[in-house]
């Protein structure tokens, strides 16, 4: 995909941004994502069948729109992997919810899902890596964990993992995303987006966090000097937060951001600099706060992205 010839690189940035949500999104978004709000559904109940095992496959006969086109993420915080400490300390319980998330898998998407050898995940084999790499970005977007190795999806689990409210978390957000990949996204746009992502992953390969680890003097040092870097390029002022045992995040305080590209410049310039400090995994998350288009946050850069309650949430 080339970049529209312009002499004003922001507005060329911004176009390109424009070119790769039009092959990137659903048709029916194409043209609308601008104006979809993020409205949630009434969250649809559990049903069970005769055995008393909860019916996966009869539940949902619509979803609301996705995080990518403009929806309302599927969870208001990250959805996050258990440690391995936390699964072996009650491995019981682990294999419990990780069996019933597989089975959920299963009945909702028709994709083989199975225990991953890392403790906190459940692998989905995907129809190949174009399915995976859309899907990968969609989930980030609903506020759930999830990573990716080729065709092979990863999905949290933990032994916490509630039946209502964990393991339902994860099963809605795959047959979502799977829902519009499969049902809404012809063929041809399919190869299309394959080729989208061969092409960013030669300009810069995918960054995703690593979310097999928590805070550590060695992430909370990094943190640090990431944000006065951040500051230096783009003149906006990062703060640094980590609770006890959790992942060190950075927020970005960053002003409303109008449909222009002049007023684009500041994120622009924070997406160039992260793309260009060439870190391709770290322990951190960025996250931008303001009213900030997902357009903005999501596309320009390869970047996994999630957007929540105005704000955007950019793993680094």
């Amino acid at each position: 995909m080339r970049t529209p010839a312009t002499s004003d690189p922001l507005l060329a940035d911004l176009k390109l941004v424009e070119l790769r949500i039009r092959t990137l999104l659903p048709p029916e978004y194409q043209d609308s994502y601008e104006t979809v709000e993020p409205v949630p559904m009434r969250s649809a109940g559990l049903q069970y069948d005769s055995e008393g095992r909860v019916a996966w496959d009869k539940i949902w006969d619509s979803f609301c729109d996705l995080a990518m086109a403009g929806g309302p993420p599927h969870k208001g915080t990250l959805l996050e992997p258990a440690t391995a400490t936390a699964v072996a300390a009650d491995q019981d319980r682990y294999d419990e919810v990780a069996d019933e998330i597989c089975r959920g898998i299963r009945m909702v998407t028709g994709l083989r899902a199975y225990v991953a050898p890392d403790p906190g995940w459940i692998c989905v084999t995907c129809h190949g890596d174009a399915m995976a790499g859309w899907l990968v970005r969609a989930i980030a977007m609903e506020n759930v964990a999830v990573r990716r190795r080729g065709a092979i999806l990863e999905l949290p689990v933990s032994p916490h993992f509630g039946l209502e409210k964990e393991i339902k978390n994860v099963i809605t957000v795959i047959a979502k995303t799977c829902h519009y990949w499969l049902g809404h996204i012809p063929e041809d746009q399919q190869r299309a987006i394959g080729e989208l992502f061969t092409a960013m992953a030669a300009e810069s390969p995918l960054i995703d966090p690593d979310l097999s680890s928590a805070d550590s003097a060695k992430s909370r040092d990094l943190a640090s000097r990431l944000a006065e870097q951040i500051h230096r390029a783009t003149g906006l002022q990062p703060s640094f937060s980590a609770r006890a045992g959790a992942r060190p995040r950075l927020r970005l305080g960053c002003m409303d951001l109008p449909r222009d590209a002049s007023s684009a410049a500041s994120k622009i310039r924070v997406l160039r600099f992260l793309r260009r400090s060439g870190r391709s995994r770290t322990t951190l998350n960025l996250r931008v706060e303001g009213s900030i288009p997902s357009r903005l946050t999501t596309f320009p850069e390869n970047f996994c992205s999630s957007c929540s309650s105005g704000e955007a949430l950019v793993s680094v």
